[in-house]
């Protein structure tokens, strides 16, 4: 049993009394985290306690109860590197591909052709993007324009975007980030519409565009 002494020495405000741990300490201000079992709830992350360094664990959302959804909750969920490691897959199986049936020699790949092109005779929004592909991965940036320029003006940005969020998401690394207005957005998208509308048109230079 405590002693009255013992008592008073924890009492905060009271001459020569020794603070009790977490007593008159808030966040910020130099005050002890109260610790658990002495009428105090367990100190949490976010909610005003300091948490010394190294003891913070990421929190990581409930397991689904279902197995399958365990099952992809332990792939892309927990496994942080896995997603970042399924979309380079994607990117080098499209490499692959392109080296392998070349898109510039016009024989049609194993996938046939454009089916918007077959049916209207007309190149769709994305007509060419393969070829500029195959010229991108040979650094003939001049012909990937030629055949699609807003993708080969997208290109870049999509892929600083990959690897921002790869080293994020893998190592913890944080890489700035351009803010990217709405208006700009609309632009760009307003501008690959009149790229499809332009490169229809049966008239010089815009047949130039026709791939």
């Amino acid at each position: 049993m405590a002693s009255v002494s013992d008592t008073v020495s924890a009492q905060p405000g009271v001459p020569g009394a020794t603070p009790a741990a977490g007593v008159g300490g808030v966040a910020g201000d130099g005050g002890q985290v109260p610790p658990a079992g002495y009428g105090y709830p367990a100190p949490a992350s976010g909610y005003g306690y300091p948490v010394p360094a190294g003891a913070e664990q990421p929190t990581l959302p409930p397991a689904p109860r279902n197995p399958i959804g365990r099952f992809f909750a332990f792939l892309f969920v927990r496994q942080t590197w896995l997603a970042p490691l399924s979309v380079l897959a994607c990117f080098g199986m499209a490499v692959v591909y392109v080296e392998h049936f070349n898109p510039t020699t016009g024989a049609a790949g194993p996938t046939g052709g454009c089916a918007f092109k077959a049916l209207t005779g007309l190149d769709c929004p994305g007509c060419g993007g393969t070829r500029a592909f195959w010229y991108l991965l040979h650094g003939n940036l001049p012909e990937a324009a030629r055949n699609h320029v807003l993708a080969v003006f997208a290109a870049p940005f999509v892929a600083y975007a990959y690897v921002a969020w790869a080293l994020r998401r893998v190592f913890g690394i944080t890489l700035p980030m351009p803010r990217i207005p709405s208006l700009a957005l609309a632009l760009f998208a307003g501008a690959w519409l009149a790229f499809f509308v332009l490169r229809n048109l049966p008239w010089a230079p815009f047949t130039y565009l026709y791939v």
